[in-house]
Parts: C-alpha cells; sequence; structure tokens
C-alpha cells in the first residue's frame, strides 16, 4: 500500500475517493425525527396550520372514544349529571377541549376576568388596512375592544347590544372615530320593521347592510342565542361549500337547556366549517357563585382554517406592475 501511494497518480485518485465519500455523508438528510415521521414539521404558517390540524383530529377521534365509554351513544350522555356516587368522571367541555395549537402568539386582550377575551395573533392585524371587527354584546364594558384600537392602526368596530345606549366607558378616552354602535340585537331571524323593539338582526343581515364581506374577529355574547345565530350563519356557507367570511370568533356559550346530541351536532358544524378552539376559559364567578357550580358558561375562541383569512395565509404581495413576483 504504502508503494502504490508513492505513485503520484494513485495518491491523487484516493483522495478524490475519500473527498466525495465525505461530500457525500456531509450532504445526506438525518433520519427523520419520531415527530416529523408523522409528518409533524416546521414550514412557516402554512405548516404551522397543518400541524396543528393533525393534532386537532386526534382529538376529533378521542372525543368519539369517549362518548362509546360513556355513553355509548351521543343520547346516552349526559350534559351535566345529576348527584350520584361516585360522581361521574367528565363533564360536557371534557369533549370539546381547545386542542388546535394557535399558529401565532396566544394573548389575552382587554382586562382580566370578564371583559378580556383570548385572541390568536392580534398582530396580523396591526397595519391591515380593512380590519373589521364585530361585537355583539357590550354591557358596559369595552376593554377588549378599547385594546384593539389602541394596538391596530385600521381596525374599525362595529358594536350591537340592545340593553346598552353606547359602548363602554373605555372608548372615549380613545379616539372614537372607529368604533359604530347601534342598539340592534342578533338573532337567527330578522325583525326590524318600524314596530320593532328591539330591532334584531342576522349577523348576515348586518353585514349586508354595512357593505362588509369579510370580519377578521367576531365577537358574540348575547346569552344562549348564539345557537339559533350560528346555526341561521353557518348552514348557508356549508351548503354553497364556501369558507366562512371571518378569520376568528370568540364566544361565549350558555348549556342552558342543551342536550349532549344537540350540542354535539353544534360544535360538529362549526368544525365542518372551518373552526378550530384554541383556547377555553369558563365562566367561574356564574358557574360556581350564581348557579352553585353547574358549570354550564363557557368562552371559547376559535380561529378559521378554511379559505385565506389573515390568521392563517399570508398576504399576496405585488409589484409595481400588480402581479406577483412569482409571475
Amino acid at each position: 500500500m504504502a508503494s502504490a501511494l508513492r505513485n503520484p497518480r494513485n495518491a491523487l485518485v484516493l483522495f478524490a475517493l475519500v473527498a466525495g465519500a465525505l461530500y457525500l455523508f456531509s450532504t445526506r438528510s438525518p433520519a427523520p425525527s419520531k415527530n416529523q415521521a408523522f409528518g409533524y414539521t416546521d414550514e412557516g404558517l402554512p405548516g404551522r396550520v397543518r400541524n396543528a390540524e393533525r393534532i386537532y383530529q386526534k382529538t376529533v377521534s378521542g372525543r368519539q372514544g369517549l362518548i362509546k365509554k360513556f355513553g355509548p351513544t351521543p343520547q346516552d350522555v349526559t350534559m351535566f349529571p345529576p348527584d350520584k356516587d361516585p360522581w361521574p368522571p367528565y363533564t360536557v367541555w371534557d369533549f370539546f377541549p381547545p386542542a388546535f395549537n394557535c399558529p401565532h402568539e396566544r394573548e389575552r386582550v382587554g382586562q382580566l376576568g370578564d371583559g378580556g377575551k383570548w385572541v390568536c395573533g392580534l398582530h396580523r392585524v396591526e397595519d391591515k388596512p380593512d380590519c373589521v371587527i364585530y361585537s355583539f354584546g357590550i354591557n358596559g364594558e369595552s376593554s377588549f375592544e378599547a385594546e384593539i384600537l389602541e394596538r391596530t392602526n385600521h381596525c374599525q368596530i362595529w358594536g350591537y347590544d340592545f340593553s346598552v345606549r353606547s359602548f363602554g366607558p373605555q372608548i372615549p378616552t380613545l379616539s372614537s372615530f372607529r368604533t359604530h354602535f347601534k342598539a340592534y340585537g342578533l338573532a337567527g331571524g330578522d325583525s326590524h320593521g318600524p314596530n320593532d323593539n328591539p330591532k334584531m338582526y342576522t349577523l348576515q343581515s348586518l353585514m349586508d347592510l354595512n357593505g362588509h364581506k369579510h370580519i377578521d374577529i367576531l365577537k358574540i355574547d348575547v346569552e344562549s342565542w348564539e345557537f339559533d345565530v350560528l346555526n341561521a350563519f353557518v348552514k348557508p356557507y356549508l351548503d354553497a361549500g364556501k369558507p366562512l367570511p371571518f378569520g376568528q370568533l370568540q364566544i361565549e356559550l350558555h348549556m342552558w337547556n342543551k342536550k349532549f346530541p344537540e350540542f354535539l351536532a353544534f360544535w360538529e358544524m362549526l368544525e365542518a366549517a372551518g373552526l378550530r378552539p384554541f383556547m377555553q376559559e369558563p365562566n367561574l364567578v356564574y358557574n360556581n357563585y350564581n348557579k352553585g357550580g353547574d358549570q354550564d358558561l363557557s368562552e371559547y375562541s376559535f380561529i378559521n382554517v378554511k379559505g385565506d383569512n389573515i390568521f392563517v395565509s399570508d398576504p399576496v404581495v405585488f409589484n409595481v406592475h400588480g402581479t406577483r413576483p412569482s409571475d
């Protein structure tokens, strides 16, 4: 071997072979991790949304298992079990955890306690020129709306509540030219004739009245009317195969007089429309003090994963010629 290496040509060939082997080894892709093998990767915003959806679908499958365990059918599952010994080891909320990972920062906007809401990626609308916010249920407290005004440059807020005459006291301390209030109610059907008091509108009717095609953040707290409201609004979009025209939904769900199969069908309708829960906050004051532990009110925050809203899709950037850079 030593004598062979004395030949410059042989030495050069050996060097080339070793260098080639080292290059191939250095450029070879590492073995996938256990999570990568299951499809969990980091590919920017689209990848984060896909990863969150994979995780969420595990929860959907787990729900079916939980129904079989405690049902075994939805008709056999009780919403708030009566007193038993031992107490059944579940409540209705256990079937519907907020298992979708917000692909941005998740934060509580507004004051602590009643009034604040959990939002995913508020920075995405900070400079959005056509940002639209709808808020149903003011009740004299507008810290949520006030913080959105403070932290965004263009968001316009439409507020509705027939039980009060204006936004809460937090709004006048800021520039209020971006707020619009009407003492209207939100319902599953229109009732706004000259003799109707209060005037009631569907969500679609109010969007049409305001000339809006899209809402970035939709907040609803309408004391159990949310089921009629969303059934009337969501089903036409599902039937037409169109994405819902809003990016996020912050809503308080009221379980008064609801049966499990009824709520399950409602929840699955929201899922079919692309809504994914990323945060839940029970109304502890009402549940534990006013109602003695019935646990029938809970706040949820959803993100819409269908369509191209600002929270799941990056905006298309056009160059000076009005075309995409890749065109």
